[in-house]
């Protein structure tokens, strides 16, 4: 299994926001954005690993900016890291300015997928190899972000959260 890199697995899904996908104030519903976050990543987490994915868990979503009726929204997708089965997806969410173009950020989030076979039982993905800085920075952040999701769980005990543990070393 050849390792891939984030930019391969790059899923970028641009659509207007419609009058019936928007709250009594006129901005997009966040249920909505979180379904568009999650189709995006998973067509990255697919993009990576050629197989049947399914979300495991949304790990963390930043509503930072409304998003109002008529916004041309882009929701970008990459893997950030691939561990046995499951790949964490980072999602940026940029609006852009009608009259001039330039993008804002208003969003972001982490997804967790699991590549599984037909019959639902979890295979092995291949691993990533991230290239710029913020792709490393966001590698090297998932398994600390993992570690944590399963201490919380009780998956693992603290002791074995060694990446979490040097971070107060």
């Amino acid at each position: 299994m050849n390792a891939k890199t984030p930019k391969e697995t790059l899923t970028i899904l641009t659509d207007l926001v419609l009058p019936g996908e928007t709250n009594p104030l006129d901005n997009l519903f966040g249920g909505e954005l979180l379904a568009r976050m999650d189709r995006a990543s998973s067509i990255a987490a697919r993009r990576h690993c050629k197989r049947i994915v399914v979300t495991a868990t949304v790990n963390h979503v930043a509503f930072t900016k409304a998003v109002p009726v008529g916004s041309v929204l882009t929701i970008e997708a990459k893997v950030s890291r691939a561990f046995t089965s499951s790949m964490e997806i980072f999602v940026d969410v940029w609006i852009e300015d009608r009259e001039s173009g330039e993008k804002t950020k208003v969003n972001e989030g982490i997804y967790t997928f699991v590549a599984v076979n037909e019959t639902g039982t979890p295979v092995k993905v291949p691993k990533i190899v991230p290239e710029t800085k913020l792709e490393k920075e966001r590698f090297d952040g998932a398994l600390r972000r993992k570690q944590l999701s399963l201490l919380l769980a009780k998956k693992i005990k603290p002791d074995d959260a060694t990446e979490l543990k040097a971070l107060f070393e």
